[in-house]
């Protein structure tokens, strides 16, 4: 595959926007590689509780980051995270992880930990015969993939996120979330230059994914 041809999708945004729905439902009309880097943030998140590492030790989490043992597996079209060759389940949506994620997020030492682990999924979606990936997060098109084609950032009012949310079982503050993630010194959340804005507030999931597809329309063909 000519390096030119791969395509690179990024969309930012807050929590509840839409990023995961959107995201996923690209890479079945587009056959990309989904990524959702807030998992592998969840994924960590919940290795350094495990290791009883309290999110407000800097010395302990850079000590033990080295000694994670991450790697990647492809599920279907989606990168999941392993850590010493098992994919967590379920648990790194639960409380815990809820309340400590951006907490974890906000180091330093975690962003670079995992930086070039994110970049490397275009590698493996490369080595996996896909033609482009789709990488949703907090700061894919602004410092993960800057220079992407194609970078979105979605939005939504608070109510319609947090009813959002709360169908989905979660119960995190979303405006503390967001407080934490727009305010942290490295990578902090930001709508990328030149990035295309959507408002999914009154929007259906379906239309969403379709204002996206028809941009990526000249470069990839539809195959659902």
């Amino acid at each position: 595959m000519d390096e030119r041809d791969f395509v690179i999708v990024t969309i930012d945004g807050g929590a509840a926007t839409g990023k995961s729905s959107t995201a996923r439902e690209l890479s079945k009309r587009f056959n990309l590689l989904h990524v959702d880097t807030g998992a592998f943030y969840r994924t960590v998140t919940l290795a350094l509780l495990r290791a009883d590492i309290n999110p407000n030790d800097p010395v302990a989490i850079e000590k033990a980051l080295p000694e994670l043992g991450i790697s990647t597996r492809i599920v279907g079209r989606q990168a999941q995270m392993e850590i010493d060759g098992a994919i967590p389940g379920e648990e790194i949506r639960d409380a815990k992880v809820n309340e400590s994620v951006s907490l974890f997020a906000a180091h330093p030492a975690v962003r670079t930990y995992l930086l070039d682990y994110q970049r490397n999924q275009q590698e493996i979606a490369r080595a996996n015969g896909y033609p482009g990936l789709v990488m949703e997060g907090r700061d894919i098109g602004s410092v993960i993939f800057p220079n992407a084609e194609f970078r979105f950032f979605l939005v939504a009012d608070d109510e319609e996120r947090m009813r959002r949310r709360a169908g989905q079982g979660q119960t995190d503050s979303i405006r503390k979330r967001d407080k934490l993630d727009t305010e942290r010194k490295t990578a902090p959340l930001r709508c990328p230059p030149n990035a295309i804005t959507i408002n999914t507030t009154s929007f259906p999931l379906d239309e969403v994914v379709e204002k996206i597809s028809q941009k990526l329309d000249s470069k990839l063909p539809r195959i659902s």
